[in-house]
């Protein structure tokens, strides 16, 4: 089985094929006991490590319970999640995510309206039973993604940081923009709600454009993904990452080679990813180690084997 190779905006907007069940089942039945505890505890030498839920699993619909399985299967006791199995949960109609073929401006634009009148509607009494089933089993949803944060209306970005409080958060996830406008605009909001927005980068992101942001507001924070650092900067994140440590909510896990490589099992590139772990192990800083997997599956091997093997070379890593 090969890793599609998506970007996230490809990864929001299709729901990716399932893992073919048999190869999920045999991946799962390979894990030890000690890799897959009854309740899961990834937090290893003060560091805890995360992983990016449902993106890691291919699986833009997998329901909160299956990417709650998961979860538990690898021992990971915090995640990053998306806000679409939340609101699926919350019976969110699938209509109202998706552009239909053809659908022009107007019907966009009504349907983005209804969209927003249906989250005016959530309780969040609701969203605390979600937290609640991740919690009593062991995981902690710690960062919060949220697609399309810039495009949203004055009330669903109150809404954002409501949910993202409701369910444990203690900071939002989006893309970065660059626009200073849209930038300072979200970062009112965190400042309102004093929860940090941890803004990703890819490979073309270059330090300034967080400093940009960290200027505008004092919630305006970084994710700094090292693989994707690594690839486009062509120099190590550490330096960053130091100066700029009480801004960094999270950094994403991954492998990549200098110059725009490709992405690398862990340990076969060229990111600093036990480097940064030991890092974040020796200040004792509140930085969710996450990760992200897009590396192309090894023939013979299947994801949750996979991911097993990253979740121990980061454990390996803080030994």
């Amino acid at each position: 089985m090969i890793m599609p190779s998506h970007t996230r905006r490809e990864f929001t907007k299709l729901a990716l094929t399932a893992l073919p069940g048999a190869g999920l089942l045999s991946s799962i039945s390979r894990l030890s006991a000690a890799e897959a505890p009854a309740r899961p505890n990834s937090k290893v030498a003060g560091v805890q490590l995360g992983i990016n839920v449902p993106y890691s699993f291919a699986n833009a619909t997998m329901s909160g319970d299956d990417i709650l399985k998961n979860c538990v299967q690898l021992g990971m006791s915090a995640v990053e999640l998306r806000t679409q199995p939340v609101e699926a949960f919350l019976g969110l109609p699938a209509d109202l995510t998706k552009s239909k073929k053809g659908e022009d401006k107007s019907a966009a634009t009504a349907r983005a309206g209804k969209l927003s009148e249906w989250r005016k509607g959530v309780s969040m009494d609701r969203v605390k039973e979600f937290r609640s089933k991740f919690e009593s089993a062991g995981v902690l949803i710690e960062i919060v993604k949220v697609d399309g944060l810039f495009k949203m209306t004055d009330d669903e970005l109150d809404y954002s940081f409501a949910l993202a409080k409701a369910l444990g958060g203690r900071a939002i996830s989006s893309e970065i923009s660059h626009a200073e406008t849209e930038l300072k605009r979200v970062g009112q909001f965190a400042d309102k709600h004093q929860l940090m927005v941890g803004y990703h980068g890819h490979a073309t992101t270059k330090p300034e454009d967080w400093e940009a942001a960290f200027a505008l507001s004092k919630y305006n924070g970084a994710n700094v993904d090292l693989g994707h650092f690594v690839a486009g900067n062509n120099t190590s994140p550490i330096p960053f990452i130091k100066q700029y440590h009480e801004r960094i909510t999270h950094v994403h896990l991954k492998d990549r080679k200098l110059n725009n490589g490709p992405n690398t099992p862990f340990g076969e590139g060229d990111t600093p990813i036990a480097e940064v772990l030991r890092l974040i192990r020796d200040n004792k800083w509140n930085i969710q180690a996450t990760i992200e997997f897009e590396y192309k599956i090894p023939a013979g091997s299947d994801l949750m084997t996979e991911l097993a093997r990253s979740v121990k070379f980061c454990r390996d890593a803080l030994a």
